[in-house]
Parts: structure tokens; C-alpha cells; sequence
């Protein structure tokens, strides 16, 4: 007994349904697209604040944060000023570069106190990171 399928395998395919592919294809590009955008980056949140003449600097040797609560970052650890102060001297013995991330809400205080404290151990290169418009 030859069943009627088995026939038309036998004489040859008359086209092939790829409908069942493109659907697998399309859930797989959907899945992708919406895993990556689950994964998040660990990081402080920072407002930055606004500024039209802002140039691109393309690398900095050591961040600075200060978040809105006043708070102090070095490269991701929380430092007093102390601290910071200290890493800074090291900083400065090896000519390193700063960037300074501040929050629009950061004490002006605060920023000018981290510069004052940079510039005074010897760093010669100390930069605001702002957002442009």
C-alpha cells in the first residue's frame, strides 16, 4: 500500500514551506533583542549637567563622582576626602589624568573642593565631564 505523501517525495518537492523557518527566526531575533535589553550595567547615577561648548575627551586615567547627596567616588569606591586625598598623591606621582562627574545637584562646594585638592597635589590635567545639547 503506497500512501499519497510518499508519492510526491518519490517524483520530487514542489516548493518547500519555509513559513514554520521565518517564524522560529523572527521569535529567536525577538527573544535576543528583548534579553538584551534586560542586562544592566552596575554604576552610580549621575545627572550631568548641560553644556554647549563641552569637547569629547576620549580616555581619563581616574573618575571622580559626586553624586547629588554629596557623596565621593574614586574609579567605583566610596572615599572620604581623606582617602581621596591620598589617592590622589599616588595618582599625582604617576601623571595620571581626571575626569570629575558631578550631579547637577552635587554641591558646587564639593566640586570645587576635589579640584582644589587635585590641583594642589600637582595633577596637571583635571576635566568636568557635562552633557551636550
Amino acid at each position: 500500500m503506497r500512501f499519497k505523501g510518499r508519492m510526491e517525495l518519490e517524483h520530487g518537492l514542489k516548493q518547500i514551506d519555509i513559513a514554520p523557518l521565518i517564524d522560529i527566526v523572527f521569535q529567536l531575533l525577538i527573544f535576543f533583542m528583548l534579553t538584551s535589553s534586560f542586562i544592566m550595567q552596575p554604576g552610580i547615577k549621575v545627572s550631568l549637567p548641560k553644556a554647549v561648548t563641552s569637547e569629547v575627551v576620549k580616555y581619563e586615567d581616574i573618575e571622580i563622582l559626586v553624586t547629588g547627596e554629596n557623596v565621593t567616588y574614586f574609579n567605583g569606591k566610596v572615599v572620604t576626602i581623606q582617602e581621596l586625598k591620598n589617592l590622589l598623591k599616588q595618582a599625582a606621582g604617576r601623571e595620571q589624568n581626571i575626569l570629575i562627574k558631578a550631579d547637577r545637584r552635587a554641591s558646587l562646594g564639593r566640586v570645587v573642593e576635589v579640584w582644589d585638592l587635585a590641583r594642589d597635589l600637582g595633577i596637571a590635567q583635571i576635566n568636568i565631564a557635562t552633557d551636550q545639547e
